[in-house]
């Protein structure tokens, strides 16, 4: 029987030397027992003799290697001999059948190995194991057996494009008979599924077990087919059912940390075992069934308890997690519009807040703009809608944020504001213009702004002229030269009337009567100040008559000008004499009245006996004592009053602004608008001539600068058609023309 089996072998082997289709005779001739039976080819004349050292025991010995690999047993041969022999066979033109034999050698020995894989009794982690070992192994033996054919591999197969190379035969082999067997290949990705399910679940899995497996599938060029799209089908099942049920059973943060730790677990997985070309569609995965599927939900869920809770960390983290998903940030950006409105809206809304209005929008823009550049990475997108969202909200109430922030700025510009040094103040008052520029009604800001500088510059209140300007300055930078020009000729009036008392003072000085009074007097040009209610007061003898000599004085230098005294912004410093010692009283010009004399203004009678009864520097007693004046109270003077300085400050009490007082404001602020519609109008109707009611209107929208209804635009152009500006169509009523 083994006689018979070498026979065949040399038959086959015989048959090596039948090449490119050429008619060869081959015989073996059989010399004595343990002799060499040396292989002799009858060629045709143009066809080389083998050389006499080539033994038909040549193929016996390679395929006697091969076996000797596969099986992991040691060879007989000395590998250069083997290589050599190798190279022989292909000097000698048999590469073509010695390809051909070598491969069905390797395919016989493949298809023995899918028996190891029928034994049901394994468990799938053994079964990736044996399944493991088996490939490396057949890896290893595919190197040796590469390495001995490698002149093979070299010259043959190199030379024909359409052959695989040894190494790609193996795994071709390896991939037909092995991995392509149906319960193989289920057996084997469902094994791998359930090593990465356990990983994901919080168990150890073995990695480099799946590395090498998942490597196995790569190399083999199945691991699309037969892994990818399972592997997906099942991470897209599990965090679709992990995201909705932890959307119910978490608050935001930990659901936000929760997903990024899964998209860090997953990459992770990546780097160690799947294949890279895995990670866009498995992130991409992970982030659709984790965030976009509940994008809106998480917003609406957390996104207010994240910003009013300031919570920076979870914010940055938010939103580098939706920008990673599709429509993420846009989404992201519309909630976020929609809270600032929401929280914003509910500052100006609420007049029990006004108190606090101005300070509370600047603490809130101040942290939007921490989160937009701290957590939303200064996204430009991001930062214009908090403007659009900010200019919203703030006109949601005309005209009372533009009246709150007037007072507010001049809270910090009046005298005895200790809180901010210059820096400082500069600091806020460039924060308040950003809040200023949302503002629509800017006349309305205009007219409150006015009336409070006229009290610090009058009133000797200002904290700092440099502050002033600087503030004015602002202002004329956004608002342009119209807006701030009154205001620039308040502080005009200012300076000439300095200059014009030096002259006064000079006048006086060549008086036959001097006076014991020194005054001074502010000039103010009635249309860049406020208007003030005139009001009578009963002024001692020298006093009236110190106005008189002003106004003689003023008059002889700018003749046909009219001057007209306004008591109630006057102060003076009085001279006093009590038990302690003289005393210098920084006192209002009513406190100056009464503490000469009492008169019957009740309402400034009332505050003024207040200042210099129930303030801190008490030079009247008031029986019985209080806070408040009362009917009844009565006053004397007090000659034990004490104090350390010799010049006191009695600051009159100050009157609240009254609601009158607020109306009277805003009245003359729409009467003044009023105005300006009517010259617009005009305006445009001298161009145009002719202009239908629909086009003057979107004229007049883009032409005014304070938001107006179309009732009231309407109204203005019927006042102008009966005043004859301009007049109806007569065929049709919808077209004015212009009346010159």
């Amino acid at each position: 029987m083994a006689e018979d089996t070498r026979q065949d072998k040399r038959a086959n082997f015989s048959a090596l030397t039948d090449t490119n289709g050429m008619t060869r005779t081959s015989s073996m001739s059989s010399a004595k027992s343990g002799t060499s039976k040396k292989l002799v080819i009858k060629n045709f004349k143009d066809r080389p003799k083998l050389a006499e050292n080539y033994t038909e025991d040549t193929w016996l010995k390679l395929r006697d290697a091969v076996s000797a690999i596969q099986n992991s047993t040691s060879i007989k041969y000395n590998l250069e001999e083997l290589y050599q022999a190798v190279e022989n066979l292909c000097s000698y033109k048999v590469s073509p059948a010695l390809y051909k034999q070598l491969r069905q050698v390797c395919e016989d020995h493949v298809q023995a190995q899918i028996y190891q894989f029928r034994e049901e009794s394994l468990d799938n982690l053994s079964f990736l194991k044996r399944m493991n070992r088996c490939w490396l192994d057949h890896c290893r033996q595919t190197i040796m057996i590469r390495s001995i054919f490698l002149f093979l591999d070299r010259t043959y197969v190199l030379q024909s494009s359409l052959l695989p190379s040894i190494w790609d035969t193996g795994l071709e082999l390896f991939r037909i008979h092995i991995v392509s067997d149906s319960v193989v290949r289920k057996r084997t990705v469902d094994g791998i599924l359930e090593q990465i399910e356990l990983e994901r679940n919080g168990e150890t899995a073995d990695r480099s077990l799946l590395r090498s497996l998942l490597g196995m599938l790569s190399d083999l060029q199945v691991y699309k087919a037969y892994f990818e799209e399972s592997f997906l089908f099942e991470t897209n099942r599990l965090y679709s059912a992990e995201g909705q049920r932890l959307m119910q059973d978490r608050d935001v943060p930990e659901y936000l940390h929760h997903v990024a730790r899964r998209l860090e677990e997953e990459n992770d997985r990546i780097v160690s075992y799947l294949d890279q070309s895995t990670q866009k569609p498995l992130i991409s995965c992970v982030e659709k069934q984790l965030l976009g599927e509940h994008m809106s939900a998480i917003l609406q869920k957390g996104l207010s308890i994240l910003l009013d809770g300031n919570r920076v960390a979870e914010l940055v983290l938010l939103y580098q997690l939706f920008s990673k998903v599709k429509g993420g940030q846009p989404t992201l950006l519309q909630f976020w519009r929609d809270y600032i409105k929401s929280f914003g809206g509910e500052i100006v809304c609420t007049p029990e807040r006004d108190k606090d209005m101005v300070q509370e929008l600047l603490d809130f823009k101040n942290k939007m703009d921490n989160v937009a550049e701290s957590c939303f990475a200064r996204n430009e997108g991001f930062i214009n809608a908090m403007k659009e969202a900010f200019e919203t909200f703030i006109n949601k109430r005309p005209n009372k944020p533009a009246e709150l922030i007037a007072k507010y700025v001049d809270s910090k510009l009046r005298a005895g504001n200790k809180e901010a040094t210059e820096e400082e103040l500069e600091r806020i008052l460039d924060k308040i213009m950003i809040i200023f520029r949302f503002i629509h009604g800017k006349d309305v800001f205009e007219a409150f702004y006015k009336k409070d500088l006229a009290k610090r510059l009058l009133v000797g209140k200002s904290a700092s002229v440099d502050a002033e300007k600087s503030m004015l300055s602002k202002l004329k930078h956004e608002c342009g030269a119209a807006f701030t020009s009154k205001l620039e000729g308040m502080f005009k009036d200012m300076e000439l009337s300095k200059d014009i008392m030096i002259q006064f003072k000079q006048y006086m000085q060549n008086q036959s009567e001097p006076s014991n009074i020194e005054l001074t007097v502010n000039i103010l040009t009635v249309g860049y100040w406020p208007s003030y209610l005139p009001m009578e007061v009963h002024l001692p003898a020298e006093m009236v008559k110190l106005q008189e000599v002003f106004k003689l004085f003023y008059l002889g230098k700018h003749s046909g000008r009219k001057l007209q005294w306004q008591p109630t912004l006057g102060h003076a410093v009085l001279k006093a004499e009590f038990k302690d010692g003289r005393k210098e009283l920084q006192v209002s010009l009513f406190q100056t009245l009464v503490l000469l004399m009492f008169n019957e203004e009740e309402g400034e009678l009332r505050r003024t006996l207040q200042s210099l009864a129930c303030g801190k520097a008490r030079v009247l007693n008031k029986i019985p004592r209080g806070k408040d004046v009362e009917n009844g109270d009565r006053f004397n003077f007090n000659n034990d009053f004490k104090h350390k300085l010799f010049r006191i400050k009695i600051n009159q009490i100050q009157m609240k602004e009254t609601v009158e007082e607020q109306v009277s404001t805003t009245e003359r602020v729409f009467q003044d608008r009023q105005y300006q519609i009517d010259a617009a109008v005009v305006r445009i109707m001298k161009m145009r001539k002719t202009l239908s009611h629909n086009l003057l209107v979107s004229e007049l929208y883009n032409q005014l600068k304070f938001p107006v209804k179309p009732g009231d635009l309407k109204k203005r152009i019927e006042s102008l058609i009966d005043r004859d500006y301009m007049e109806r169509d007569k065929e049709t009523p919808n077209q004015y023309h212009y009346v010159a």
